[in-house]
């Protein structure tokens, strides 16, 4: 269901798209990209000169290649299109930073830490927070099992996505109705 229709009047000023894609490689591996484009539907003057209307202003790359543990096994970042060329787009050696990190264990705090401000490119950093949630949809029915039953070999542990969202909480009716094994009774205070 889209948004409702707007209450007012307006004009479009500014688009971001951010695409993020899972590839499993041939060699046991798997690759997560994402990029993020900004352009302005109108003429864009910037202090590095003019940008026609919808020209990126920044159409920028990150690629993390992932054990299926989600270790970073190497990283790299491209600049395609930035507001100040030649100064920009020589911040992607920094992401390297990213490699033995773990996309599940401290992942966006680490990033602040290492390339957070002048460390790295503002753009790039907020796009790396896309990552762990693309990879965990990726390896979701692939490297980590989804269904009921089937969450270990010796069957003991609830699916991987349980208590992990508002709606999949074990005390929910999505997972008594779903994954009724797994529920349990809501705490009620009194």
């Amino acid at each position: 269901m889209p948004l409702p229709p707007p209450t007012r009047s307006r004009a479009p000023r500014h688009i971001r798209s951010i695409v993020a894609q899972a590839f499993e490689r041939d060699d046991g591996l798997w690759d997560i990209e994402a990029r993020i484009t900004d352009s302005k539907p109108r003429i864009v003057e910037l202090a590095s000169g003019q940008r026609a209307p919808n020209e990126p202003i920044h159409d920028l790359w990150l690629r993390l290649t992932v054990d299926i543990r989600l270790n970073i096994i190497d990283a790299t970042a491209v600049s395609d299109a930035v507001p100040y060329p030649g100064h920009c787009d020589t911040i992607g050696p920094a992401y390297r930073q990213l490699i033995g990190l773990n996309l599940m264990k401290g992942f966006r705090h680490a990033v602040r830490e290492r390339l957070a401000g002048m460390a790295g490119c503002t753009h790039l950093t907020e796009l790396a927070g896309v990552l762990p949630t693309a990879a965990i949809q990726a390896f979701a029915g692939d490297v980590v099992p989804t269904r009921d039953g089937q969450a270990d070999d010796d069957d003991a542990h609830p699916p991987f996505q349980l208590d992990r969202c508002h709606a999949l909480r074990r005390d929910g009716p999505a997972v008594e109705r779903y994954y009724p094994r797994w529920a349990i009774k809501p705490v009620v205070e009194g």
